[in-house]
C-alpha cells in the first residue's frame, strides 16, 4: 500500500519484513546515524543496480513494516521485481539484507590483529555442526574476508566434505594436535590448504583434520603445558594476523579439547561484544535439549573458573522438518522461546547440503542460490 504526502515528495509504503530483519535494520540504521527510511531507499537503489543473485530467500516470521520513501522508488521496485519474476516483498527483503551486508555494525570492527573467532560446538553428534561451520566460513570468504576453517574433529568430516585429504599422522608430519602439545617442528602455516573457487578469491583456507586428535585429551594431560586450556589458542596464534575470521568445527565431546576450544572463543580484552563466541547447532528433538544443557554447564563452569566471558552468539536449529510431527514442532517452539542464546536461524532438511557433500564441494559453490546457502549467509551476517 502506498500513501502520498501532501507535498508529494515522499510516499508512505506499507509492506512486510521478517521480524528479525526489521529489528536488525532498526538497530543498524541507528548505529550509522541515518533514518530507517533513508536506509531503505539506499537499499532498494543498490539492490536494483547490484550484480547479485536475485533468487527467492526464506522470509520466515514476516510482520508489517511501514516507511516513507522518495516518490517513485517503490514504483521502480515494483516494476523491477515484476521483470525479475519476484514477489514485491522478496525484493524488499533482499534489498534490506544487501544493505545490512554493505553496512556492518561499527561496534563489530575487529581489533587490530585479533580475528573474529566462531566456535561451532555441541557434544551431540549429527546435529549439523560441520554444515554450519563450513557454510558460514564460505559466506565470510564470499563477502571478501580472509577466513580460516579449522577441522578440530578427528573424524575429519569437514575435511572430507570439502574434498581435501586428512593429514596422515607420522613422525615426519606435524598436525594441529602436535602444535597444541608443543611437539611440532615446522610452522603451522604449512598445514593450510586453500579451498579454491573464484567466489572465494583465495581467501578461504582449511586446516585439515588428523586422526591423532582422537588422543588429544590424553596427550594434553600428559604434556608439560602449564595451562592445557590455552593450547588451541597458542597453536593458532601464528595464523591470526593473516585471517579476519577463524571458524572452528568442534568434535562431539566435552573433554579437555573442548575446554581449549571454549577458551579460544572467550571475549578478549578490547574486543567488541557479539563478535567472538560459540554457535550451537541443535535439532528440534528432545536429545538435543539434553545435550545443550550439558554443554551449557561446561561453558558456565569454564567462564567461572577462568573469570572470563564466553559469549553465546546463538543457536541454529538444523535439519528441521515440520512433517516429523509434534516432537519437532514443539521442540522448535521451545528453542524459539529461549532468550539466551538467541535463535539465529532454522535450516530445513533439504537436499542441497547432502548433494554437495556427495560431490565433495562447498555448498556455496554447488548450490549458491539454494535456501540452505542463503541461510548460511544470514547466519554469518547475524554474528558478525
Amino acid at each position: 500500500m502506498v500513501t502520498q504526502t501532501p507535498s508529494g515528495d515522499r510516499e508512505k509504503v506499507v509492506s512486510k519484513l521478517p521480524a528479525a530483519v526489521r529489528q536488525e535494520l532498526k538497530v543498524r540504521a541507528a548505529e550509522h546515524g541515518i533514518d530507517i527510511q533513508d536506509a531503505v531507499a539506499q537499499a532498494i537503489e543498490r539492490w536494483m543496480t547490484a550484480d547479485v543473485t536475485r533468487q527467492p530467500v526464506p522470509a520466515p516470521g514476516a510482520v508489517p513494516f511501514a516507511t516513507w520513501l522518495p516518490e517513485g522508488v517503490w514504483g521502480s521496485l515494483r516494476t523491477f521485481c515484476a521483470e525479475q519474476k519476484l514477489p514485491l516483498v522478496q525484493g524488499l527483503v533482499q534489498s534490506v539484507q544487501l544493505w545490512l551486508t554493505d553496512n556492518p555494525s561499527p561496534r563489530h570492527r575487529p581489533v587490530t590483529g585479533i580475528p573474529q573467532r566462531k566456535v561451532i560446538c555441541n557434544q551431540k553428534g549429527g546435529v549439523g555442526k560441520t554444515a554450519v561451520a563450513a557454510g558460514i566460513a564460505q559466506a565470510y570468504a564470499e563477502a571478501g574476508l580472509r577466513v580460516l576453517l579449522v577441522d578440530y574433529d578427528p573424524q575429519g568430516h569437514l575435511t572430507d566434505q570439502l574434498g581435501m585429504p586428512t593429514i596422515l599422522p607420522s613422525k615426519e608430519r606435524d598436525t594441529l594436535a602436535r602444535h597444541m602439545c608443543g611437539e611440532a617442528d615446522s610452522p603451522i602455516q604449512e598445514l593450510l590448504v586453500e579451498v579454491s573457487d573464484p567466489r572465494f578469491g583465495g581467501r578461504l583456507h582449511l586446516l585439515p583434520a588428523c586422526q591423532d586428535a582422537f588422543l588429544l585429551d590424553t596427550r594434553l594431560a600428559l604434556s608439560k603445558l602449564r595451562t592445557k586450556e590455552s593450547a588451541l589458542e597458542k597453536a593458532l596464534r601464528p595464523l591470526e594476523e593473516d585471517h579476519d575470521v577463524i571458524v572452528v568445527d568442534c568434535p562431539p565431546a566435552l573433554g579437555t579439547a573442548m575446554d581449549a576450544a571454549l577458551y579460544y572463543a572467550r571475549r578478549r580484552e578490547g574486543e567488541s561484544t557479539g563478535v567472538s563466541g560459540v554457535v550451537i547447532p541443535v535439532q528440534a528433538e528432545d536429545s538435543s535439549a539434553t545435550a545443550f544443557a550439558m554443554l551449557n554447564e561446561q561453558i558456565q563452569a569454564m567462564a567461572e573458573d577462568f573469570a572470563m566471558e564466553i559469549e553465546y552468539l546463538g543457536l541454529v536449529v538444523n535439519l528441521y522438518e515440520s512433517r516429523r510431527g509434534f516432537v519437532a514442532t514443539s521442540s522448535l517452539d521451545n528453542w524459539e522461546q529461549l532468550e539466551e542464546p538467541r535463535l539465529l536461524a532454522v535450516v530445513g532438511d533439504l537436499k542441497e547440503q547432502r548433494e554437495a557433500v556427495r560431490q565433495k564441494m562447498p555448498l556455496l559453490v554447488y548450490a549458491p542460490d539454494s535456501e540452505q546457502a542463503q541461510m548460511m549467509r544470514t547466519i554469518a551476517r547475524r554474528i558478525s
